[in-house]
Order: C-alpha cells, then sequence, then structure tokens
C-alpha cells in the first residue's frame, strides 16, 4: 500500500508530543487528500496513485509546528459503572435510532467476542483503566461482523452497545492482505482524514461520500492474501466507509485489502459520538488540526475509548453454528419507539 512520513515528533521538556502541520488548519470540508511518500520497505508496492480516494492511503503528513510546553490535556472522565451502562444505554438506543443497517448479537458471539477481546487486550498490554468503549471486529469470513461494547474493567459482563456487518481483507486477490488480528489504537501520534469523495479508475469512491471519516491505525503486519505462504507484509490499516452505491451492500463478506470496511451509518454514529476519539479530543483542546478534522456538530460521549480489536472466531465451531435467523438484521420500528 501506498505511504507517507510519519507525523513529526518532538521530545519537549521531557516531553514526546506531536507536532502535525499547516496542511490540517483548514476546516474539514477543504481537508487535503493523502499524500504519497516512501512506503515501508516491506510494504507491497501498488499502482501509481490518481486523483481519488483509495482504500489504505495513508494520512497526510503533518510538519512540525510550535507547541506550547508543556501541553496540559484535559482528563479523560471516568464513571462508575452504573453510570457506565446507562450511558451505554443511551447510546444503544441512539444506535437503532441511527444505524438502520443494526444486527443482533447472538449470546455465543458475544461471549466469543469478549473472551477473544480480553485475550488480545492483555497480549497488547492494553490498560482498560475506565469504562469505555472498545470496537470488536471478527474478521472470520463467515461471520464478518463489527460490535460496539461498553467494556468494563476487571469484567467480563461487557454490554453490547451495536453491531452491523464489516468487510476485511480477502485472499486470492493480488495485493489483497488478510486484516489482521490485535489492538489497534486510534492515537494522537496519526492525524487521520476525511474522505475527498472522489471515484478512482473504476468509478467507486474507495473511502465513501465526501466527510465520511477515516481512522488511520498506521503500518501494520498482515498476511499476503494472494500467497499460499501467506508470507507478511506491511499495510497500512485503516477503518473507513465504502461505495455506497457498488460496494455497500456486499458488506458481510471479506473484500478488502486489509482495511476494515464499515457501513456509512456506522461511520458516522462513531464519528458524531466520538466513540474512539478520546485522544483526539484531548489533542483538540491544545491542537486547531484536530478541531478542524472532528466534527462540529458531534456530542462526544463519556464512554469514548481509542480501541479498535481485531478477532476470529474461525476455530470456535459454537459461534459457527449460530442459527442464521438469529443473527439477521433488527428491523427497526421507530416510529413505534417514538
Amino acid at each position: 500500500m501506498q505511504g507517507v512520513n510519519r507525523p513529526t515528533l518532538f521530545l519537549l521538556a521531557g516531553s514526546l508530543l506531536l507536532t502535525p502541520g499547516s496542511a490540517w488548519a483548514a476546516a474539514q470540508e477543504t481537508a487535503p487528500q493523502p499524500v504519497t511518500a516512501t512506503a515501508p520497505p516491506d510494504a507491497q508496492p501498488k499502482p501509481p496513485a490518481t486523483n481519488a480516494d483509495q482504500e489504505g492511503a495513508p494520512s497526510p503528513t503533518l510538519p512540525p509546528v510550535s507547541v506550547p510546553v508543556p501541553v496540559d490535556y484535559p482528563p479523560l472522565p471516568v464513571l462508575s459503572e452504573a453510570d457506565a451502562r446507562e450511558e451505554a444505554t443511551r447510546l444503544n438506543s441512539a444506535f437503532r435510532h441511527e444505524v438502520p443497517v443494526a444486527l443482533k448479537v447472538p449470546t455465543v458471539r458475544k461471549e466469543a467476542w469478549i473472551a477473544l477481546a480480553q485475550k488480545q487486550l492483555e497480549q497488547a498490554s492494553f490498560l482498560l483503566d475506565r469504562p469505555q468503549v472498545i470496537i470488536v471486529v471478527d474478521r472470520n469470513p463467515a461471520v464478518q461482523r463489527l460490535c460496539l461494547m461498553l467494556a468494563i474493567p476487571n469484567s467480563s459482563d461487557w454490554q453490547v452497545i451495536g453491531s452491523t456487518k464489516v468487510s476485511t481483507g480477502t485472499t486470492g486477490r493480488k495485493f489483497y492482505y488478510i486484516t489482521p488480528t490485535g489492538v489497534f489504537e486510534n492515537t494522537a501520534d496519526i492525524l487521520g482524514y476525511r474522505a475527498l469523495g472522489t471515484k478512482n479508475e473504476n468509478g467507486i469512491m474507495g473511502n465513501g461520500v465526501k466527510g465520511m471519516r477515516v481512522w488511520d491505525f498506521g503500518w501494520q503486519w498482515a498476511e499476503k492474501g494472494w500467497l499460499p505462504s501467506r508470507e507478511k507484509g506491511q499495510i497500512r490499516l485503516e477503518m473507513h466507509a465504502t461505495d455506497p452505491v457498488y460496494l455497500e451492500s456486499r458488506l458481510g463478506h471479506t473484500a478488502s485489502e486489509g482495511c476494515i470496511r464499515i457501513p456509512a451509518a456506522l461511520n458516522v454514529f462513531i464519528d458524531k459520538h466520538g466513540l474512539i476519539d478520546a485522544a483526539y479530543e484531548q489533542a483538540a483542546a491544545v491542537d486547531i488540526r484536530y478541531r478542524a478534522l472532528l466534527r462540529k456538530d458531534r456530542t462526544p460521549s463519556s464512554l469514548a475509548g481509542s480501541a479498535v480489536v481485531v478477532v476470529d472466531t474461525s476455530d470456535m465451531p459454537e459461534v459457527m453454528n449460530v442459527n442464521t435467523a438469529d443473527a439477521k438484521a433488527v428491523t427497526h420500528k421507530t416510529a413505534r419507539n417514538g
């Protein structure tokens, strides 16, 4: 995949600070197109870039600017378990109204996702020190689901907020990678971007319509899905919307080059409620570039987190045998619910 230089970091007054550049001083409507540069040596070469959104295109380069020292980020809210569950219930209600492609989550899948996510968090030494939203993605080709969950420290009693179909990396096509498992954080070390809504040579809007959010998790190792050896290379792992006409209806099947494709309604929901923007909200308090990227009409949740956890239930037959009717789309009756 194509790459860019990573954001410049400076050591000031003993602190490691991100110092993004003026390319993002403009408002999000005029957000710059991802800039291409030299990819890591192990990254798979791609065809020349066009003037269009491309799946896996890295975030813009962030030149250095002066940053006040010291930078005092506002603390993250820490809710009690009771208050956290109340907020999660509110988000669930909003999800059912705002995301019409929502799916039921069978108990067996919920339990499997929680167990696998907790294992990944432990292996990554991720500090779950406050109730927060965790996004769990199941890359199992037979499942292909995303679930927003309220994660409670030192507990397996996590609460489902909502779930939809997704598409992760596929096999059998050259330059298509298998989405890696693990914990991927949306940190202020990388400033993501918004889709331009432009089309590639095939008439596809790779990141969805203009304004859709692209969360950039940086360079990650992934298996090359077109090689029987499953040799690994580096990809730019991102989560983003997809073409609303040709590709969104195909969500639920592996299809991407390695990124996580999500429905447009879910993209807006996560973006509007700031569900993995905890670090961005802190950075926005002192840096205009983050304020420019975040929605002006956002209502960030006090449960905002930063982690996307990719798991794989392929080796769990109890998940594979879930009754299809039990996992079908929820029928929303907004009028009845008021």
